[in-house]
C-alpha cells in the first residue's frame, strides 16, 4: 500500500474528527434538546427562581417589618418603664413627706399632750399644796392653842380670836421664810 493511501484511510478513520451525517444528526439532536430545554425547561426554571428571589425578598422586608415594629414596641417599652420609674419617685416622694408631716403633727400633738399633763399635774400639785398648808394652818393653830393655854393655864377657846393669832403668827413665819430665800 501506497502512504498517502494509507494516510487518506487513517484520516478517514480519525476518531478526533466524525463524519459528516453523525455531525449533522448529532448537530440536529443538539438543537431539539436545546430548542425543548429553551421552550420547556428554562422558564420553569425562571420561574422557580424568580419565585425564590421573591420569597427571599418578602422574608427580608418581613424580618425588616418586624425589626421596625419590634424597634418601636422596645421604644414604648422603655418610655413605659421610664414613666412607671418616675411615677414610683413621685409615689416615694410624697410618701415621705406625708411621713414626715405625720411625724411633726404627732410630734406636735404628744407635746401639746406633754404639755396638759404638766400643767395639770402643776395645778394639781399647787391644790394639793394650797390644801396641805390649810390643813397645817388648822393643825399647828389648834396645837398651838393647846399649847398655849397649858401655858397660860387656861383655855384659849374664843375661836375668832384664836383664827387672827393663827394666821397672823404664820404670816409672821411665811414673810421670815420667803426673806431668807
Amino acid at each position: 500500500m501506497n502512504p498517502l493511501v494509507q494516510l487518506a484511510a487513517e484520516e478517514a478513520e480519525n476518531p478526533l474528527i466524525p463524519p459528516i451525517p453523525e455531525l449533522i444528526i448529532g448537530l440536529i439532536a443538539f438543537v431539539i434538546v436545546f430548542g425543548f430545554l429553551w421552550k420547556k425547561l428554562l422558564p420553569n426554571i425562571n420561574k422557580v427562581l424568580e419565585e425564590r428571589r421573591e420569597a427571599i425578598e418578602g422574608g427580608i422586608e418581613k424580618a425588616e417589618a418586624a425589626q421596625t415594629e419590634a424597634q418601636s414596641v422596645l421604644e414604648q417599652y422603655k418610655a413605659q418603664l421610664a414613666e412607671a420609674r418616675h411615677e414610683a419617685a413621685r409615689l416615694r416622694q410624697e410618701a415621705l413627706e406625708q411621713g414626715t408631716a405625720l411625724k411633726e403633727e404627732l410630734r406636735a400633738e404628744g407635746q401639746r399632750q406633754k404639755e396638759e399633763i404638766v400643767a395639770a399635774g402643776h395645778a394639781q400639785i399647787e391644790a394639793d399644796r394650797r390644801a396641805a398648808a390649810q390643813a397645817l394652818r388648822q393643825d399647828v393653830g389648834q396645837l398651838a392653842t393647846a399649847l398655849a393655854g397649858k401655858l397660860v393655864g387656861e383655855s384659849l377657846e374664843d375661836h375668832a380670836r384664836q383664827s387672827r393669832t393663827i394666821d397672823r403668827f404664820l404670816d409672821e413665819l411665811e414673810e421670815k421664810a420667803e426673806a431668807a430665800r
